[in-house]
């Protein structure tokens, strides 16, 4: 039984997977915060958020729905955001591959709910 946006697996995923992101890239050189360190922890963390407003405007179908489409245009921004990483030396393919898989997953897993919430 959904009760709240936190019993979404969706929401649960993206969440601890921004909490991932933040972690690593504490681990980038101090003179990207004001880039790419901000650019993805604010990409990562912008897709648990999306998913709590818009379940919090779910009376609204169309509000909702908007909300779930900004949170996967941040998971396919966050797929960018890896394979630039990875290309610059900051991750390396095994770390880019299992982020992409992550970020795939939750990007079928808003899809579906895009397509079958009711």
């Amino acid at each position: 039984m959904i009760q709240s946006y936190e019993d979404l697996l969706v929401y649960q995923k993206s969440y601890s997977l921004a909490v991932r992101i933040y972690k690593l890239s504490r681990a980038m050189p101090k003179h990207e915060l004001y880039g790419i360190i901000s650019q993805i922890s604010r990409a990562a963390l912008s897709i648990p958020l999306n998913i709590a407003e818009g379940y919090g405007k779910r009376a609204s179908l169309a509000e909702f729905k908007r909300f779930l489409f900004m949170a996967k245009g941040s998971c396919d921004e966050m797929k960018v955001l890896i394979d630039f990483c990875t290309d610059i030396g900051y991750f390396d393919m095994e770390l880019k591959a299992d982020l992409k898989n992550c970020y795939d997953e939750i990007g079928k897993m808003l899809h579906g709910m895009i397509q079958n919430w009711k």
